[in-house]
């Protein structure tokens, strides 16, 4: 006989944009939600999103939602810039949450958060969503089991469409705020942490470029660099986001490789092994754009759609958090505390590329360049 008993789940839904709506097509046919709640500013997108799901209740104050005694379990998906409020709040409801990365967009409320989600122990994860790929998950496994020796070398290369940063800087005033590092070199970042659990990293020598999206953006095309651990472990990051719109990666296509004492294992997520060639519009990826004829089929973080419905690591990744909050269940999902060093270490390498020089590492709030 099973010694857990599920819980019916009442699932608040702060932020009903696009991965608001994903997370919440997916919770919306699990069998422990019962009742879905949206806090959304914007009515026509709430309206939409809450015909969509079906939703039990629609506000535009998270203040009004995460107060509703149905709720026991939160998914923070606002602009990356507007999370600090709503999780605090939910921290004083003492509410479980999956909450999007980043944590928080500057290291001094990252810091805050950490310590209030911590104090109140209160079960949060941060969606670093590229977890729930089998292939990482089966790399993993290998690295964990002791299959390569002792890691002493990697290497990963993030390529994205310029697409991504060009929509970025569109939606901001200030644009020297934002980084491809912070934004979205963190995946790859966060996955080579994860595999490299238990080494500490020391230091951080980065350089950046800017000479595609500097001119009309005033932002930053690529940053390259490399960590330093405590043991001489040696990690070598390369990410640009300045791809050219027509480059058949929709978002994101990544190159890892792990060389340890024993063996060596290289992961292809670049997503060339189905390509799609038409005359028609690729309807693909955050920004889609007309002129884009060729695809790599499942760049799109998140999943694809097939069939009606999100398929890939997002629906993985909610389903395995509303197993969590619901069973007890324990799943690979980032802690708070992952998101908060990730967010560090992507904050050092920009830092480190601003200054020229090596950096060490923890940094703290007062070394933050953009706040």
């Amino acid at each position: 006989m099973r010694d857990r008993q599920a819980k019916n789940l009442g699932l608040a839904i702060v932020g009903a944009g696009r991965v608001g709506l994903f997370r919440g097509e997916v919770a919306a046919r699990h069998p422990q939600v019962g009742w879905i709640g949206i806090a959304e500013k914007n009515p026509e997108r709430a309206k939409l999103v809450a015909e969509k799901l079906k939703a039990d209740f629609v506000t535009d104050s998270y203040e009004e939602l995460l107060s509703r005694p149905e709720v026991n379990a939160a998914i923070i998906s606002t602009d990356e810039h507007l999370h600090v409020d709503p999780i605090m709040k939910a921290v004083e409801h003492g509410i479980p949450m999956l909450i999007e990365k980043p944590l928080a967009t500057e290291l001094a409320d990252s810091a805050k958060v950490l310590a209030a989600i911590e104090s109140a122990g209160i079960d949060a994860v941060v969606g670093y969503t590229q977890r729930f790929r089998r292939r990482w998950l089966a790399a993993k496994e290998k690295v964990s089991a002791g299959q390569l020796g002792d890691i002493t070398l990697v290497t990963s290369r993030a390529f994205m469409n310029r697409l991504v940063a060009i929509d970025n800087y569109k939606r901001t005033t200030h644009p020297e705020r934002i980084s491809p590092m912070v934004i979205s070199g963190t995946h790859a970042l966060d996955i080579v942490m994860w595999m490299m659990q238990g080494k500490t990293p020391v230091e951080v020598y980065a350089r950046a470029i800017d000479k595609a999206l500097g001119p009309e953006y005033k932002g930053i095309d690529a940053t390259s660099g490399v960590v330093t651990f405590s043991d001489g472990t040696i990690y070598q990051a390369t990410i640009s986001w300045a791809l050219p719109v027509v480059w058949p990666g929709a978002v994101y296509s990544l190159d890892v490789g792990i060389v340890g004492t024993e063996g060596v294992l290289t992961i292809d997520d670049t997503h060339r092994d189905i390509v799609l060639a038409t005359s028609k519009f690729q309807g693909e990826g955050y920004a889609p754009d007309a002129t884009r004829r060729v695809d790599f089929m499942g760049s799109y973080p998140p999943g694809d759609m097939a069939l009606g419905e999100l398929r890939g690591p997002m629906r993985e990744e909610t389903d395995s958090w509303l197993n969590r909050v619901s069973l007890g269940l324990p799943t690979p999902a980032a802690t708070v505390a992952d998101a908060h060093k990730n967010l560090m270490m992507t904050k050092a390498f920009d830092l480190s590329a601003r200054l020229k020089r090596p950096v060490a590492l923890p940094i703290d709030a007062k070394d933050d360049i953009y706040s």
